[in-house]
């Protein structure tokens, strides 16, 4: 029997699926055990797969199956398919392969240097890379824009996460803006008058590593379909039967590789519990970053700093890095939730967090947009950095505009889904309140199902099948509420 237009498509985008699985695992091996002198071939590798991928979504015959399968009678799982793949057939066709060729390229030896350079604080050696690849960005995103009808900013921000505006955006983050410096000043007044026990090092790499191992397996963590590493910044990567994730280890502070852990395995639960049947086609892949974010956020900060939590792990933390008086659990839950504004996003306590987010908005439109220069960056940087947090960068590009991997492969648009993920986990974990009042409870006796079942019913399972808002009312009776984040920031840190 001849097989339908529809699952002429189901073909090509298994196909399609198949060489992003080698491209992601690929792209981890590069970011985390490839030798230096291998990046220029491995780059060359990289770009040759993107344009076979780009390949085969610009085939012309695509563009007929695509139209025949609309004409046929599909039940609402596969006209949810159906919609998603015509998501990024038509994203693919607006670009030509040498660009897509080019930005890989680009992308790959920017990333590259960027790990020396940075560890150099060389900006001068860094934007040598990077004016090109954000001459990249701005075409592709020109060429976005003039299809979409958004502004070129709004058309890259849309690749993560589709939907969104920049008229939104602003209206969030502008009332953000409006409360969160008296909220942080409060929040360290309150905790200037309760003192914290400093954690004594140093704390054995191995030591650390096996701590964040238990931690995983705690949470959930299916070690025959992923695997821990190391690289120079945190990330979730593979595919969803083959996660690899990353943290980064220091001997004088075990706190921010075992909530980097955290985090990084958040994003993995999610990959892990995506529909399997479904997870070769774009309908069975995560929603969009800032949901991806939100179950990174939901484990680090909605559960994984919370005193119920760090309770629970405490005699593991004591087990593995030794006996002393700050690995008390009701000192465990101070050290994390420190306010101290800083230098370093990933780095950042829940509160100050937003304003890393907003600054990096805020520059990273303006220089899609071409109201400034890739040469403006440092000082634009310091300048928020200074009005927004008190923190002086000027001339320490390391820990300033150079501390993020983000900007030089051109995964502009990318910095938003951040806060809005963490808007999205504390409108869950709202919810999930309300259905377990006793939340706390059962955390701190180790029964962590009530979180991961409402997530796996109302987020992972479903995918991609509705889009980002449906997804969040079904969820959760409301769209996005950043009431919630607000109301979780001042019970945890005024309450």
């Amino acid at each position: 029997m001849q097989p339908t237009a529809y699952q002429q498509l189901v073909s090509v985008f298994t196909r399609i699926y198949r060489f992003e699985h080698l491209a992601a695992m690929v792209g981890w091996d590069q970011a985390a055990m490839m030798p230096p002198e291998g990046n220029d071939a491995r780059g060359a590798a990289l770009a040759e797969l993107d344009v076979l991928i780009h390949h085969s979504l610009t085939d012309p015959a695509l563009a007929a199956t695509i139209a025949a399968a609309s004409s046929e009678d599909l039940n609402e799982a596969e006209q949810a398919s159906l919609r998603e793949m015509k998501r990024q057939w038509e994203h693919a066709n607006l670009l030509p392969a040498s660009l897509v060729e080019a930005k890989t390229l680009a992308g790959s030896k920017c990333s590259h240097e960027w790990r020396t350079q940075r560890a150099n604080n060389d900006w001068d050696g860094f934007l040598a890379n990077f004016r090109e690849v954000v001459r990249l960005s701005r075409e592709e995103a020109q060429l976005l824009s003039q299809h979409s009808g958004l502004s070129p900013y709004e058309a890259l921000m849309n690749k993560y996460e589709p939907g969104m505006t920049c008229a939104e955006l602003d209206r969030i983050f502008g009332d953000v803006k409006q409360w969160l410096p008296e909220l942080i000043q409060q929040a360290m007044t309150k905790q200037s008058k309760e003192p914290v026990i400093a954690a004594q090092g140093p704390f054995a790499i191995e030591s650390q590593r096996a701590l964040g191992l238990e931690v995983m397996k705690l949470l959930g963590f299916n070690f025959a379909a992923g695997r821990l590493d190391v690289s120079h910044h945190p990330f979730c990567g593979g595919v969803a039967e083959d996660v690899r994730i990353t943290t980064r280890y220091t001997e004088d502070d075990f706190t921010q590789s075992m909530m980097g852990i955290v985090h990084e395995t958040g994003h993995a639960r999610y990959e892990q519990n995506l529909p399997r049947d479904l997870v070769h086609l774009p309908v069975g892949r995560a929603r969009s970053m800032a949901v991806h974010e939100s179950q990174s956020l939901s484990f680090e900060m909605q559960l994984g700093r919370s005193p119920a939590f760090l309770a629970l792990i405490q005699p593991l933390v004591q087990q593995h890095l030794g006996e002393q008086a700050a690995f008390s659990a009701s000192n465990l839950a101070k050290i994390y939730t420190r306010v101290k504004p800083d230098f370093i996003r990933v780095d950042a306590d829940e509160l100050t967090y937003p304003a890393h987010v907003i600054l990096r908005y805020e520059i990273e439109r303006a220089l899609i947009d071409g109201d400034i220069e890739p040469d403006e960056i440092p000082a634009l940087w310091n300048q928020k950095m200074l009005a927004y947090l008190g923190v002086d960068t000027q001339g320490n590009f390391k820990n300033g505009c150079l501390q993020d991997i983000h900007w030089t492969d051109g995964s502009f648009g990318y910095f938003p889904s951040y806060t809005l993920g963490a808007m999205y986990a504390a409108q869950f974990f709202a919810t999930i309140r309300s259905q377990f009042p006793d939340l706390d409870q059962r955390i701190a006796a180790g029964d962590l199902a009530p979180i991961f079942d409402w997530l796996k019913t109302h987020i992972w399972t479903p995918a991609s099948r509705w889009e980002t808002a449906e997804l969040i009312q079904r969820a959760t009776g409301e769209s996005l509420n950043p009431a919630h984040f607000r109301q979780h920031l001042e019970q945890r840190y005024l309450g």
